[in-house]
């Protein structure tokens, strides 16, 4: 049971501008740019916050490399959001006639973003005079100037919150799209006037499952993307669609950051990622099969390791503390990201997890709103080998005679500033309506506001004192609950336990919000129950 929060307490029986003010969407323009968001091909730098000077520099130096046929490697992150802002860049690039290939970092062997190892393999491999890096690289300055020793140019693309010290290059960045986005937005301006819509699909991909909020230029490429993918003929995509039972045409926000994005992630998390950006970048459909069941049984493993992990980490937490640290030497650096999301998830206190190796340790952190994850662990610089990250999300490095003291200094960080009303979890409810109001037309009036996803919350409402005239368990040993509340279908998604405390003489409150069901051809409203209150 959470603690529901009602944002707006307006009478108004139409439910509509209340969602609207919600989103403080106030006027004409905004709620035209919310519900109507402009075609991404429109999109210029300063809609995305993207220095003019340095996009002309980046590219001025791409069009060079190709004239000149120089050796280019697109160098890119091991992520669903890295792999499809590689993919993106390399087909531009590739389509442009470049001498260019894809690189990945292996996770384990070389770790995130550039490094030394890494640029020397590229070196060794394909003699590059230049290299893009896409989804990472504003930290890497020491790295860059290695590569420029090398006789190296580099060209940065990254979202990822700049150091006190950038690398010096030309360094295209904002935090106003994912690094798929990012990449998309150069490939864009490198082919105008030709629009691809092939290569806004991965953009969609890689943004949705970045988790950036679905605002702005972020909310363009992620609805007129979602178009483009559900009538996609990559495919890779279509194997991978077809391998996780999903169905062209029916596919939104959920499918692609629950679904689609795990799979590719799944690659770089246990093996390597090239596999991944293959899958996509295939034309050959035998090949694209066979990629995409490698991707879903990785997948399948990753799953199993990430709930082993998970049940190990949560006895080790030190549970009555504001910030849970775990470290263990049989962590996979593959899964420690996922498993503090998972404490996250369970105990709503930020969490990091350490893969501890015996002398170098890895650790990713996962936040709660009103704890800026990097900045905190950013502040403790002078015992760390590297950060970078976003405030609900981060990793590092760092040597593990270190780990004791960093754990005291981030435990006493959060002491200081979160206090017990920030750890209890809120459950924002758009607004109280009767049951009544739960209409086929609201429906459709509420699919104006998809996409759905963080920072554009699909809208949830709260109804008090209704009567459940059926309830009956449903799922794998019983998780989840099917009722019938005054005459609406509703079901409770890992809400089997409640089922004992729930009587039809007693109402209750309910939060929700409101799905179409489709079975059998037939449609039916059907509420999504996201908390219940029994009194």
């Amino acid at each position: 049971m959470k603690k529901w929060e009602i944002i707006n307490k307006s009478q108004t029986e139409d439910i509509i501008p209340i969602l609207l003010d919600n989103r403080e969407l106030k006027t004409k323009k905004e709620v035209d740019e919310f519900l109507h968001p402009l075609d991404p091909s429109m999109l210029t730098p300063f809609d995305v916050d993207i220095s003019k000077t340095s996009l002309k520099q980046a590219l001025t130096r791409i069009k060079k490399a190709i004239s000149d046929r120089e050796s280019i490697v697109v160098y890119a992150d091991y992520d669903a959001d890295g792999i499809t802002a590689g993919a993106i860049m390399w087909e531009a690039l590739h389509a442009l006639g470049a001498q260019v290939m894809p690189y990945i970092p292996h996770r384990v062997e070389e770790g995130y973003g550039l490094s030394q190892k890494g640029i020397d393999t590229i070196k060794e491999q394909y003699n590059p005079t230049l290299i893009i890096t896409v989804d990472h690289g504003i930290t890497a300055k020491e790295k860059v100037a290695y590569a420029k020793e090398l006789g190296i140019d580099v060209i940065i693309t990254d979202h990822h919150v700049k150091p006190e010290k950038l690398p010096e290059c030309t360094i295209i960045h904002t935090t106003k799209l994912a690094g798929s986005g990012i990449s998309w937005f150069v490939a864009k301006e490198l082919l105008s006037p030709k629009k691809d819509d092939e290569l806004l699909v991965l953009a969609a991909i890689g943004t949705i499952a970045d988790m950036v909020p679905l605002v702005g230029p972020n909310r363009s490429i992620a609805k007129y993307g979602l178009a483009a993918i559900n009538t996609t003929h990559r495919v890779g995509l279509e194997a991978l669609m077809a391998d996780a039972g999903l169905t062209n045409g029916a596919l939104g926000t959920y499918e692609i950051s629950h679904i689609l994005a795990p799979r590719l992630n799944a690659m770089g998390r246990l093996v390597h990622a090239m596999d991944a950006l293959r899958l996509l970048c295939t034309k050959q459909k035998e090949k694209a099969v066979a990629l995409a069941q490698k991707l879903g049984l990785t997948n399948k493993e990753r799953q199993q390791m990430t709930v082993e992990t998970t049940l190990h980490a949560r006895e080790l937490a030190k549970l009555g503390t504001k910030l849970l640290f775990v470290s263990h030497e049989s962590y996979n650096q593959g899964v420690i990201g996922l498993v503090a999301g998972k404490l996250v998830e369970e105990f709503y206190r930020p969490a990091i997890v350490v893969s501890k190796g015996d002398v170098m340790s890895k650790a990713s952190a996962r936040s709660i709103a009103g704890f800026n994850i990097v900045e905190a662990i950013r502040s403790c610089s002078d015992i760390l080998i590297d950060v970078g990250g976003h405030p609900m999300a981060a990793g590092f490095t760092i040597e593990t005679k270190n780990l004791t003291i960093l754990q005291e200094r981030l435990e006493k960080l959060a002491d200081e500033a979160l206090d017990v009303g920030k750890l209890e979890r809120l459950l924002r409810i758009d607004a109280e309506i009767p049951l009544n109001a739960v209409t086929e037309e609201l429906w459709q009036k509420i699919r104006d506001f998809e996409p759905f996803g963080f920072g554009s919350p699909e809208p949830v409402f709260a109804t008090r004192g209704v009567v459940v005239d059926d309830l009956r368990l449903i799922g794998t040993e019983g998780k989840h609950l099917k009722l019938k509340i005054q005459g609406k279908d509703a079901v409770g998604f890992g809400m089997g336990k409640l089922y004992g405390q729930i009587q039809s003489s007693k109402p209750i409150d309910i939060a929700y919000t409101i799905d179409m069901n489709t079975w059998n051809g037939r449609r039916s409203l059907q509420l999504k129950i996201k908390d219940i209150h029994v009194e």
